[in-house]
Parts: structure tokens; C-alpha cells; sequence
């Protein structure tokens, strides 16, 4: 059951990878400048999705959910993979946005499946299984890259979507935990999704069309409406997607607070490494190092090894020390590791040195999302915690990959249709990151005294 849970669950840091790898090669092909939409429109339609997913879980079963997600990610793989032009490649990526709820839903249905002493481990691994995927994915994502084309990305991610769906069916058993059969609260989700969807899109627009401009001011104010609404629609109906009484708890809000925004940024902050290792160098145009995807994977095995090792240790000392201290010291290394890359991103040893401080604190951090959520929720509202640390998480990731790209293309030139960097975005690019990991680090203040995972396997204490 560990592994069947672990291969959808990191599935979706797979697709991140081999995406983000494969997104430059993409640019050139299709001449776009438009390519941060090849990733973006995935998050955006996962996190406009994801209310609806955990509420259909909680009601129908996570199982039952979790297969109907895989099965429109494989639907979306395939689109992609055989898309003519860059539109019909987005419409599939769209499609497999769907399967973004997925991270929640395996960590939920562990909770449930798994005996308690074994829960938060389990939890643990499925988290820091990154590691592996950040060790083993870029020697895999150079081989396609560089041997077959990104189409063969596509198509991998086609047969790693099989393979999970097979999985589920074959050693997932459903969960036995329903909630109360209620109505859909469909007013609240289209309110939700809709206004989280409008400031990302406004926030990624926003500099062709000007910061001051009334289509970027519309489309940010819209989508701020639209979520105060949906707060006062869930304070009314009589089933809402999500209970606010559990959302005003510090605890909670404040450890989904600090964890989406400390896990959204550096799954975001990738990007920036990803097309400088892989754009070309052009003199006065691309200030990319123009490695190969292989090379690119061998200067990152180090901090890869390094992030499973991490990880690991994370697991263990969650046991027994407060992970207050450990999520600020992951929020620490990793600020401190991206303002190093502003100044020193130039050579393979620089590289690969700087990197190995950013893979403790990645490694800390994806360890402890799973391990705080539990520690602050009951077992019948973890559905919906995850659920809520997904979408907050999902929302900054894509915030922050929107921000990270207009960053970049402000310094950049346009060469044939195709959106290069040059090095002063990538600079701009590093501290921006850095910045967001130190809003994370004083985020972390915000959390009060929580119960450790022994206090939570005995019962000790109160969510």
C-alpha cells in the first residue's frame, strides 16, 4: 500500500520536473513567449478543482475519487502528448490539471488505511519521496529530453498514469471514513475557484498589460471579491465546502499558512534553475548555460541524495522535537540558499555547492507538510485540511511561478517568437524566491505550541 500510495503522490513532482525541464525546449519548438502556461494553466485548474474533489471524497469515498482523478490525468497525458500546436498542448495540460488533488487525497487516505503508530512514517515517506524523484527524474527527464524530444515526455507521463492507476485498483482498499451525506456546495466552489483563478491570471498578465491598468486591477479586485463572498456564502449555507470553525483555529490556519507558502515556493523556485541550466547562451540575448538536460541532472544529484537524507531525519526528529524549529530552519536554509544564487549561479561548482544547502531545507520542508497538518486536525477533518494546505499551496505555487516568469522576462528578450532571460532576470528571479522564503520563515512564528506526532499516536492533547 506504501509504494501504491507513493507513486500518485509523486507522480505530481515527477510531472513538475519533467515538465519544467521540457518547458524550454517547448518554447523554441512552438515559438511561444507565452510558456509559463504550460505549466501555470495545470495549477490553476487543480486548484479551481481541488474543493470539489475533497468534498466528493469525504462523501463518495477517496478511493472511488482518487481513480476518477487518474483516469482524466491520463485523458489530459495523452492530449498532450500528441497536441499539433502550443493551444491544443495546453488544452491537454488543462485536463490533466485534474489530477492535482491527488498529493491531498493520498496523505487523507493514509491517515485512514494505515494503523496509527505507522501513520505519521508513512506520511513522512510519502512526502519525502521527493527526494527520489529529485534524484532519479532529471537523469530520466535528460534521457527523453535529450535522446527523444519532449514529446517523449509527454508520453511517459501517459504510461506513469497508467501505472498509477493500477496501482490504486490493485492495493489501495477505500477508505472507511464518510462524512455525513450533504448537498454539494457548488455557489462556494465556483466562488472559491473562480476568484483564486482571476488575481493568478490578472498577476500573470499584469505586465503586458501595466500594474496601474484597469484590465490588471479588474481581474486582482474581482477575484478578492469573489473570495470574500465565498466566505460569506460558507458562513450561511447549512453544508459548506469548507467549515470555517475549523479554519479559525490558529492552529490551523496558521500551519496551512506557513507550509503552502514555504512548499509553494520551492517547488516554484525550480523554474529558475530549470531555464537557466537549459536555455542556450546567446550573447545579448539568453544568458542560459545552455547544459543538456543529463548534464543539468548530475550537477543536481548531490543536493538530490541530500534531500532524501533530509527528509528522512525530518520524519524521525518530528517524533521528538517541536517541528516549529524544524520547518523555521528549512525556511532558513532556504532563504539564506537563494539569496547565494542571486550572486553565484554562473559556474557548475557554485552550482552544485549552493544547492546543497537549498536540499535540506527542500528536504525539511516537503517532510514536515504532511506530519504538521496531522498534528492539528482530527481524523475526520484531514480530507479537508489537506485539501485546504493543497489549494493554498497550489494557489502561491502559481502565484509565485507567475511572479518568477514576469521577473525573468523583464530582463529578457524576444528572438523569433521565443522569450530568452538574460542574466540580471535571473538574479531578480533568485531574490524574489529568497523573499517569499523569508514571508515563509516569519510565518512560522505564527504557529502555536503543537502536539508532536507521539502526542497525536497516543491521543495525548487536542487538535
Amino acid at each position: 500500500m506504501l509504494i501504491a500510495l507513493l507513486w500518485p503522490a509523486q507522480l505530481l513532482s515527477v510531472i513538475g520536473l519533467l515538465a519544467g525541464n521540457a518547458q524550454s525546449k517547448i518554447a523554441i519548438d512552438f515559438h511561444t513567449t507565452q510558456i509559463a502556461w504550460f505549466i501555470l494553466i495545470s495549477s490553476l485548474v487543480g486548484v479551481f478543482f481541488i474543493p470539489f474533489a475533497m468534498k466528493a471524497a469525504d462523501l463518495y469515498g477517496k478511493r472511488r475519487v482518487m481513480l476518477a482523478l487518474t483516469m482524466l490525468g491520463l485523458v489530459g497525458d495523452l492530449v498532450s502528448a500528441l497536441a499539433p500546436n502550443f493551444t491544443t498542448l495546453l488544452i491537454g495540460r488543462g485536463v490533466a490539471g485534474f489530477y492535482a488533488p491527488m498529493a491531498a487525497l493520498v496523505f487523507a487516505i493514509a491517515r485512514d488505511i494505515f494503523p496509527p503508530r505507522l501513520v505519521g512514517p508513512a506520511s513522512g515517506l510519502i512526502g519525502g519521496g521527493v527526494g527520489l524523484v529529485a534524484l532519479f527524474g532529471p537523469f530520466l527527464s535528460g534521457w527523453l529530453l535529450d535522446d527523444h524530444g519532449w514529446r517523449s515526455v509527454m508520453w511517459f507521463l501517459v504510461a506513469a498514469s497508467a501505472v498509477s492507476l493500477a496501482l490504486l485498483l490493485a492495493f489501495v482498499p477505500e477508505s472507511p471514513v464518510r462524512a455525513e451525506r450533504t448537498p454539494m456546495d457548488w455557489a462556494g466552489g465556483l466562488l472559491l475557484g473562480a476568484g483564486i483563478t482571476a488575481i493568478v491570471y490578472g498577476v500573470g498578465k499584469g505586465s503586458d498589460w501595466g500594474w496601474t491598468s484597469g484590465k490588471f486591477l479588474g481581474f486582482v479586485i474581482g477575484g478578492v471579491v469573489a473570495i470574500i463572498a465565498f466566505v460569506v456564502v460558507e458562513s450561511r449555507v447549512a453544508h459548506p465546502l469548507y467549515e470555517l470553525s475549523m479554519l479559525s483555529r490558529r492552529s490551523v490556519w496558521s500551519v496551512v499558512l506557513a507550509t503552502a507558502l514555504l512548499a509553494g515556493t520551492v517547488l516554484s523556485a525550480g523554474t529558475i534553475n530549470q531555464l537557466l541550466g537549459l536555455m542556450p547562451k546567446i550573447p545579448t540575448i539568453s544568458d542560459g548555460l545552455g547544459f543538456s538536460a543529463t548534464k543539468l541532472a548530475w550537477i543536481g544529484a548531490p543536493a538530490s541524495v541530500l534531500i532524501i537524507l533530509a527528509a528522512i531525519a525530518t520524519g524521525w526528529l518530528a517524533r521528538r522535537v517541536d517541528s516549529r524549529i524544524l520547518l523555521a530552519a528549512g525556511a532558513l536554509f532556504t532563504a539564506v540558499s537563494y539569496g547565494l544564487s542571486a550572486k553565484f549561479h554562473h559556474t557548475v561548482p557554485q552550482l552544485m555547492t549552493i544547492a546543497l544547502m537549498t536540499a535540506i531545507g527542500i528536504g525539511t520542508i516537503v517532510a514536515l507538510v504532511p506530519v504538521m497538518v496531522i498534528e492539528v486536525v482530527s481524523p475526520t477533518e484531514q480530507a479537508r485540511a489537506n485539501g485546504l494546505q493543497n489549494m493554498m499551496q497550489g494557489t502561491l505555487l502559481t502565484v509565485v511561478t507567475q511572479l518568477i516568469f514576469v521577473v525573468l522576462a523583464q530582463d529578457g528578450k524576444v528572438l523569433k517568437g521565443t522569450q530568452f532571460y538574460l542574466d540580471a532576470g535571473f538574479t531578480h528571479g533568485f531574490w524574489l524566491a529568497a523573499g517569499f522564503a523569508v514571508a515563509g520563515l516569519l510565518a512560522v512564528a505564527l504557529i502555536p505550541r503543537l502536539r508532536r506526532l507521539e502526542e497525536v499516536r497516543t491521543g495525548e492533547g487536542a487538535p
